[in-house]
């Protein structure tokens, strides 16, 4: 049995939930780190579906199944990506599968807990590529600025999800031309192994039947045949230039100020970072930086909870 002083220790989970993987944390006292992990990927799209919410739940129940014993958390804040504002339907997922009453749950963009993590409100951009892309900026008073972060179907351009779609855009409209093609294309062969076959019916099959995070992986492919294969240069080449458009967009509206790279998508290749930067408008402190947005969400969970405890 748990005693009273653990029960009172302010734990807080923090969650940071991609399409690619979710990560989590557990931090006590707002300092301490507990536990992390990691759980299959989720976006706040699969709310709008039965099987979309029974894969958020199973997600959430293996973090649940994860966690310490004697180390149930207080709070939880999450991001989430494809997420704009607090959705009930999310909380109650969560509130049944971790055990935390709803209104201990805080619920925000993915982006937003990245930007708390890197900068204090004022003080710079973020430019994040995971599967998707987007840069945003949390002002002076707190307000959530963003540029792009529009989707994959839309956009999302930059990311994984679009570089892999460049990819096999390529390769099949060259097939359309010359049937077989692809076996003179290292980024096509190295693809199509990754996807099972060359025949249409495999990529079909994974791109309109996998999840927008396992489309998104193929990216690897494409940025392991740069060297090789200059298509897969190209697609490379203008993935840091349309993370470079998002950056410049917010350089506009707000001015000078220091950015931040972040996102597994990023380290790809190191194409994407050199042509970013050189395609940024102003001369400002850019930064690779590692964001640990589930640390960062976890830290605050466990300030909230250390209030609760305060304020008994």
């Amino acid at each position: 049995m748990t005693g009273s002083g653990e029960t009172e220790r302010a734990i807080g989970l923090g969650i940071d939930a991609g399409g690619t993987q979710t990560r989590w944390a557990l931090v006590a006292d707002g300092t301490t780190l507990l536990a992390d992990g990691m759980a299959p990927g989720l976006t706040a799209l699969q709310l709008g579906s039965s099987d979309g919410r029974a894969h958020m739940r199973s997600a959430f129940e293996t973090i649940a199944q994860a966690l310490p014993a004697h180390s149930k958390p207080r709070e939880i804040c999450a991001g989430v990506t494809g997420l704009d504002a607090r959705d009930e339907r999310l909380c109650e997922l969560m509130a049944t599968a971790l055990g935390v009453d709803a209104a201990r749950i805080s619920v925000q963009s993915d982006i937003a807990i990245a930007c708390h993590d890197l900068f204090a409100p004022g003080e710079g951009y973020v430019v994040y590529a995971g599967t998707g892309s987007i840069a945003a900026f949390i002002d002076e008073h707190g307000v959530f600025h963003r540029a792009g972060g529009r989707g994959v179907l839309l956009d999302d351009a930059g990311g994984g999800f679009w570089i892999a779609r460049e990819a096999l855009r390529h390769i099949w409209r060259t097939e359309d031309e010359r049937p077989g093609s692809w076996q003179d294309s290292p980024m096509a062969r190295a693809m199509f192994a990754h996807i099972g076959g060359s025949d249409w019916a495999y990529s079909r099959q994974f791109f309109y039947g996998r999840e927008r995070g396992d489309i998104g992986k193929l990216a690897l492919a494409v940025a392991g045949a740069v060297d090789a294969d200059p298509v897969a240069r190209q697609i490379i080449e203008q993935a840091g230039r349309e993370l470079a458009r998002l950056g410049n967009a917010l350089l506009s509206r707000f001015g000078p100020r220091p950015i931040a790279l972040a996102g597994r998508a990023i380290l790809l290749h190191p194409l994407i970072e050199t042509t970013l930067r050189a395609a940024l408008a102003a001369d400002v402190p850019v930064a690779l930086r590692y964001a640990e947005a589930h640390v960062a969400a976890a830290r605050i969970a466990s300030r909230l909870a250390q209030q609760r405890v305060a304020a008994k």
